[in-house]
């Protein structure tokens, strides 16, 4: 909700808080877009494959996503005691790759909510699970390079 008014809402999925790092291009956005939808992290059917609880992808399990911008993700901690925003996007660079993301995901037949993107948000989480996961593009290219 954005002033108290709700803006984007789903019943059952993900919600990605993304930050878009200065340097991110189309392909950091083809990475983590295709991420999403192939992770599998939705249970499978007792039975198929041991009943695994990391078997089936988003969009088999009918989910949905929960798309939030994010900057602050990259906040450095690393010296001092305040985070340092500068591996933050400037907004004009980092809005258009976070709409290619949504964009992407409801190509691929995903249902796709959206907060509002630089707006000061009030997000509630009723996590089943949880699990919570960090996908970084960068980190993926250094580790398949």
């Amino acid at each position: 909700s954005v002033a108290g008014e709700p803006v984007a809402e789903i019943s059952s999925g993900y919600e990605v808080l993304l930050g878009v790092e200065t340097g991110d291009t189309e392909t950091d956005v083809k990475y983590i877009a295709d991420k999403i939808i192939r992770l599998r992290l939705f249970p499978g059917a007792t039975g198929e494959r041991g009943g695994n609880d990391f078997d089936i992808a988003i969009g088999a399990a009918d989910g949905q996503v929960l798309l939030v911008s994010q900057f602050t993700l990259l906040g450095d901690c690393r010296k001092g005691r305040r985070p340092d925003w500068g591996r933050a996007a400037a907004a004009e660079i980092a809005e258009p790759l976070y709409r290619q993301v949504g964009e992407h995901l409801r190509r691929d037949g995903l249902a796709v909510e959206e907060g509002r993107f630089g707006a000061a948000m009030v997000v509630e989480i009723a996590n089943d699970g949880p699990v919570t996961l960090v996908l970084d593009s960068r980190s993926a290219a250094a580790a398949d390079g």
